[in-house]
């Protein structure tokens, strides 16, 4: 949480969030995710790398499902949502 706001304080155009969910309580997660989405409100572009895919889906425009080094899918989130076979495959859904 304090690389997010240090990371903010030099006014970036793109904020890149590796794993921001790794590590907190159920609650800082949640609020981390409010603060998340009031930056992407602002349109401030954000690259995110979750692993939380439920959660990520929620919050993303396009995505990448990346395996071993190669993109195996992309697109929208509502059709990654619909495949059944990525969310199995690739995502543990």
């Amino acid at each position: 949480m304090l690389a997010i706001g240090r990371a903010l304080m030099t006014n970036p155009d793109c904020l890149i969030m590796d794993e921001p969910s790794e590590g907190l309580a159920p609650i800082i997660i949640q609020g981390s995710w409010d603060a998340i989405a009031q930056l992407k409100q602002e349109v401030l572009s954000i690259l995110l790398v979750e692993q939380n895919a439920a959660l990520a889906l929620k919050l993303i425009d396009f995505v990448h499902v990346i395996s071993k080094g190669r993109v195996v899918y992309s697109g929208q989130p509502g059709a990654l949502w619909a495949n059944d076979e990525i969310k199995s495959r690739f995502l543990g859904i």
